[in-house]
């Protein structure tokens, strides 16, 4: 029977999955596998005790670290005085989570409103800064590493812009970083506003509950404090002292992980209009964990649903809605995809803030399906790689022309969509990365594409906008199974940016980036064809859609 209280409801609907969930959950009883993971134990997951383990499970004490609200929310109150907007610097880990908050809590009245740029496009660049008073704007310079190009490089614009209307611009900017990283350097350096230290101990994609999560939301008025004890009535239900079988974290992850050695390896959450926003952050936590040494969970978010008809048999189902916020179609489709053997899990909402509660199930469940899976939860061994590769594309050197592509003009256009498609096999999935602004122009017509090919070719599709991709989705493109067929769109900005301080533009770091990838993505043998698109991104991408669903 589904769970009430002061946590989100969850009821599974699993059918011939029952059982090896079951033998799972047995397992890890006699195992004494909850303990274990509380207490850190790397051998869960390595008999070797690799430092990405033992000193990345420091997200398992966050909801009970309440030290950090008072001077959060104090700095926050503070901050509301000359501020009408907040906008958010940074990639991956640093951005998923303040992202998620503001599109689904919005500002609290007489707050500044939240705007995150993780894009290095000329264009969505430039329509940030159209937007922005900088006089009134305080800027969240985000980066655990302290050192991620797209970040900084975003920063030295922005330092740029406010440099030349104020004799202090370090008063509109604040670090969040790890401490003695390169920016909190940097920040001292400048005289940043305010530096908030993060735990070196927690992940990225872990983070929600830390500074870089935290900072953001209380400025647009969250209930911070609210957020937290929602993840700790969690925290407490998934703590050792419960039996494994009603723990609600590692319940999940056991459905998670036997779904994938199942083949069911396509997690597909489907978001009521409330938490929609959900999926992108579950997007990055399950990709970037699950993604490597050739296996793997796909996270498919954002993909429009259909009918039962369009899927294969690859998928688990999740379908999360605030309560009330149902729309009226899921119970057919429920019933549907019951019919057909496809195991679901329904969560369900019944406040908001709610939100942080299931973020915390989210992470225990995805540490504890990659103890499944075999693999390293905490690393991202192949992120490096394509950084590597856009950094030699962007050297005088180059890549060696070793990139290939086709003009969206071509003749040839089609011909090459065709040989693309063709390799498209069951079980595939396809992922569209576009290297163009997340809210431009070409949007609606990018999104038309993931239906189109999923109900051509029955695989699952996601869509992916560069570089911010590379920090999520990344990882398990070139670290996971073979199985994915990516179609790289790429266009030419007309009106480049320079990025002060640097030898590069923001076109530059763009164009090499997805060079890099490119190659990164065939050195790993992956089917992947790159399109170049030519005069208006829109009608290119129009052009392209038209061919695949001719």
């Amino acid at each position: 029977m589904p769970e009430r209280g002061s946590r989100p409801t969850v009821a599974y609907a699993l059918g011939d999955l029952s059982g090896r969930v079951d033998d799972r959950l047995t397992t890890w009883a006699a195992r004494d596998y909850a303990c274990r993971m509380w207490a850190r134990d790397h051998a869960l997951w390595s008999a070797e005790p690799i430092p990405d383990l033992t000193n990345r499970l420091g997200w398992l004490r966050l909801p009970y670290d309440t030290d950090q609200v008072p001077a959060i929310t104090a700095f926050a109150e503070e901050a509301r005085a000359g501020t009408d907007r907040v906008v958010l610097l940074g990639m991956g880990g640093s951005s998923m989570a303040p992202e998620v908050f503001a599109k689904t809590f919005g500002s609290a009245p007489h707050h500044p409103s939240l705007t995150v740029l993780d894009s290095t496009h000329p264009e969505a660049v430039r329509a940030v800064s159209a937007r922005i008073d900088p006089a009134r704007t305080l800027f969240l310079v985000a980066s655990k590493s302290g050192g991620t190009i797209e970040t900084l490089s975003l920063f030295r614009y922005f330092w740029g812009v406010v440099s030349s209307l104020h004799d202090r611009p370090g008063d509109r900017f604040v670090a969040l970083t790890d401490p003695g990283s390169g920016l909190e350097a940097l920040a001292r350096e400048r005289r940043f506003r305010r530096i908030f230290a993060t735990p070196p101990e927690v992940g990225g994609r872990y983070s929600v509950l830390t500074p870089f999560g935290l900072v953001p939301a209380a400025l647009i008025g969250m209930d911070i404090e609210s957020l937290q004890a929602r993840a700790r009535v969690m925290a407490d239900e998934c703590r050792p002292d419960r039996p494994v079988a009603a723990n609600p974290g590692l319940r999940l992850g056991a459905v998670m992980g036997e779904s994938a050695l199942a083949g069911r390896d396509k997690l597909t959450y489907i978001c009521s209009p409330a938490v929609a926003a959900f999926g992108a952050w579950v997007e990055q936590l399950v990709a970037e964990s699950t993604g490597k040494n050739d296996t793997g969970i796909v996270p498919v978010a954002g993909e429009p649903l259909g009918d039962p008809e369009s899927y294969g048999q690859d998928r688990l189902f999740v379908f999360m809605a605030l309560e009330g916020d149902q729309p009226s179609g899921w119970e057919a489709v429920q019933a549907g995809l019951r019919r057909r053997g496809h195991p679901m899990v329904g969560v369900t909402l019944h406040h908001l803030d709610e939100l942080g509660a299931e973020m915390f199930r989210s992470e225990m469940a995805v540490a504890s399906a990659g103890s499944i899976l075999g693999i390293n939860p905490f690393d991202q061994p192949d992120v490096q790689v394509a950084k590597d590769l856009a950094r030699r594309a962007m050297s005088p050197e180059g890549l060696g022309g070793s990139v290939a592509e086709t003009s969206s003009d071509s003749p040839r256009l089609a011909g090459a969509l065709g040989a693309w498609a063709a390799l498209i096999e069951p079980g595939d999935y396809v992922g569209v990365h576009a290297y163009l602004p997340m809210d431009g122009p070409a949007t609606p017509v990018l999104e038309s594409l993931v239906p189109l090919l999923r109900d051509r070719y029955r695989v699952a599709v996601t869509l992916g906008y560069g570089p911010r991709f590379l920090h999520s989705t990344g990882q398990l493109h070139k670290g996971g199974a073979n199985s994915g067929v990516f179609l790289q769109l790429v266009d030419s900005s007309d009106l480049d940016i320079e990025v002060p301080e640097a030898d590069f533009s923001f076109g530059e770091l763009l164009e090499g980036q997805a060079a890099g990838d490119y190659q990164a993505l065939t050195g790993r043998d992956r089917r992947v064809l790159r399109v170049r698109l030519t005069g208006d991104p829109s009608s290119a991408v129009e052009t392209v859609a038209g061919l695949l669903g001719g």
